[in-house]
This record gives structure tokens, sequence and C-alpha cells, in this order.
């Protein structure tokens, strides 16, 4: 039988994705790089594999139904199973993102990959995951998606965002939901804020490291089996939603 745990991890070709496909691939686990773009899928596979890393590419626009689809049969014939989700994948949309002019067509893209995009991949491996003995779902999230620190006055939440900000107050909820779904089952469901990291996603104003990113994402990939679910988590703890 094959002891070699799998993660498919969603925008996985570059930043936090691929910190956590890295830390994870560096702990033995067999990793599926999940990107759509396939120059740069297979530039991650080849740097991941030279790192002594188990991977291997995974074509996936996270928007698409029949390329969620096909990434879904992919995992299954190249790994046999998947025991680790991590919807990494997220783009932040327009700079100009204020209630009152924000463009819908933005707005509708935004929700299309932070949201429909994390729903439309879990449901797709599901089946995959109920057959894993430790299986486990991790959302990227962002505390700027925290209600309760959008709110208080005293919380530096960055610029108005309409777009981004509540795509990830809707992913929050979102795992609540999964989490609630599936209690009495063995699949944990959790949220991780990285932190403000210097990405591209932010023109890299961020202040922490795509290492230091992946941290909380990849401890609750690796939850023990009495670890918590529908939770959101920073590195300091439990982030209020």
């Amino acid at each position: 039988m094959d002891t070699i745990r799998t993660a498919l991890v969603t925008g996985a070709n570059k930043g936090i994705g691929y910190e956590i496909a890295a830390g994870l691939g560096a702990r033995g686990w067999r990793v599926g790089v999940g990107a759509r773009d396939r120059a740069r899928r297979e530039a991650a596979v080849a740097s991941l594999r030279a790192g002594g890393v188990d991977a291997f590419g995974v074509p996936l626009d996270v928007t698409d139904d029949e390329s969620v689809a096909g990434a879904a049969r992919l995992v299954e014939q190249l790994a046999g199973g998947l025991d680790v989700l991590v919807n990494n994948a997220g783009i932040t949309g327009g700079a100009a993102q204020l209630p009152t002019t924000v463009d819908l067509a933005e707005l509708r893209a935004v929700l299309e990959v932070n949201v429909f995009g994390p729903i439309r991949v879990t449901n797709a491996v599901l089946p995959m995951l109920r057959r894993s003995r430790a299986p486990r779902i991790v959302n990227v999230s962002s505390s700027v998606g925290s209600l309760t620190l959008q709110t208080d006055p005293r919380s530096e939440t960055g610029p108005l965002a309409v777009a981004y900000s509540p795509s990830k107050s809707y992913l929050n909820a979102v795992t609540v939901q999964y989490a609630k779904e599936l209690a009495g089952t063995n699949i944990l469901v959790n949220a991780a804020c990285p932190g403000f990291v210097a990405t591209d996603l932010n023109g890299f104003r961020g202040h922490r490291t795509p290492q230091q990113g992946a941290v909380t994402p990849i401890r609750l990939a690796l939850l023990p089996d009495d670890g918590p679910t529908g939770s959101f988590f920073d590195d300091d703890g439990v982030v209020p939603w």
C-alpha cells in the first residue's frame, strides 16, 4: 500500500502556494502543483524536484468546470488519491474598489476565483478526500475578510476593497459551511491567514516572506485527527470571524 501522502495546492506555481508545496514536499509529501499557466507550472515543478520534492504538475484553472474535473482525474491517475487540498489560488481585482464605483465585472471575476474556485475544486476532489485516512482542507484567506476586524476602528485592515475583502469574508463563511456539513467525518476544514506577504498580488509591498506566509497553511494541513475544524487561524492563533 502506498503510504506517501498527497496534497494538491492551487496557485502553487509561485509565492505562498509554491512555498506551501515546498514545505509539504520537504516533509515527504507528494505534491500536485495546481496552476493554469503551463510554463510557470512546469518551472515550479522542476524547481521543486530539484529540491528533492516529489512534485507533479496539475493543469488547473479554478474558474473552469472542465479544467477542475480534469485536474481531479489527473490527481487520481498519478497519485491514486488525495489527502490534503489547499485552496490557495486568489486574485485581488483592480486597484480601485470603492463600493460606489466598483466595476461589477471585476467584482464577479474576483468572486469566481476566490470563492467559487475553492468550492468548485473542493467538490471535485471530495470523493478522494473521503477515502483518505486523515483528510484536510485548507482555505487560504486573509485577515481583511474578518468582519470583526473590519468593523473595529482600532484595527488596520488596509484600503477599501469591495471586491477582495468581502471575497475573503465569503470564503470564511464557506469554510464554516463545509465544516458543519462534514462534521462527524474525519475531514477537517479550516481557513488560514498568511499575513501581509510580499507577492505580486500586492506589488511585493508585504512585510512577510512567502515562506513565512506558508507556515499556518502547512500547520493546518498537518493537523492531528483531534485538531480543530471550522476555524480561522494565523501564526498567533485564532483569528475572529
